[in-house]
This record gives C-alpha cells, structure tokens and sequence, in this order.
C-alpha cells in the first residue's frame, strides 16, 4: 500500500481541478478569439448603419483577439503551474519533515484571472453610462 494514500490523492484531485480550470479557460479564449465571428454574423443577420458597422467591426477584432490570446496564456499558465505543484506536493508528502504552504502562484493565478475578466467586462459596462 502507497504510504499516505489518502494525501496523495487528494493532492491529484486537486491537480485535475487546477487542470479542468486550465482548460476551460483556454476555451473561453478561444471563445474570445473568435467572437468577432460572431458579432459579424449577428450584424448581417440585423439592419446596422454603417457607422456603427465600423464600429462593431473595429471592436470585435481589436477587443476579442487580444483579450482570446490573454486568456490562453493564462489558462496554459493555470496547466504549467498545476504541474509544478503536483510533482512539488508529491515530493513533500514523502518527505518527514513539515513544510509551510505556498500560497504566491495559486494568489497571483488568480490575480491575473480577475484582472483579465475585469478588462473584459469594462467594453460591456462603459455603454451603459
């Protein structure tokens, strides 16, 4: 039987957490990648004046392809670091002696993730005023 079994376990639960929350937020980025699809076809599918057929067209490619690229990186981050803590877990919970938690990747991921969502919802609330 695996030495602390019940320990090692939860430490790959919580890796497939980290790795399920990686891949869903790669996949609202390439959701946000391509958007502008979308936004294109909702406008052909309704009257636009021009203007604001420019308009719609300069947001779609400019707002979605950068804020699609942000949160794939963040999500390839979420992977690469979910990674690193389950092999560094792994190690410790062999190891005798009692480690302090580290907290400093788990709190900037989710930093970054907060940021990003509030970049994304700031084009959404500014018609609103």
């Amino acid at each position: 039987m695996i030495k602390s079994y019940t320990d090692h376990a939860a430490n790959e639960r919580t890796f497939l957490a980290w790795l399920r929350t990686g891949v869903a937020v790669i996949a609202f980025g390439f959701l946000m990648e391509r958007f502008d699809l979308f936004i294109v076809t909702m406008a052909d599918a309704v009257e636009v004046t021009p203007a604001h057929r420019e308009q719609l067209d300069a947001l779609a490619h400019s707002f979605s392809a950068g804020a699609g690229r942000g949160f794939i990186l963040v999500g390839i981050a979420f992977i690469l670091v979910a990674t690193f803590r389950f092999v560094r877990t792994g190690y410790l919970l062999d190891d005798a002696a009692i480690h302090a938690p580290g907290m400093v990747a788990d709190l900037s991921l989710s930093v970054i993730l907060a940021i990003l969502l509030l970049i994304v919802t700031i084009p959404l609330i500014l018609p609103l005023f």
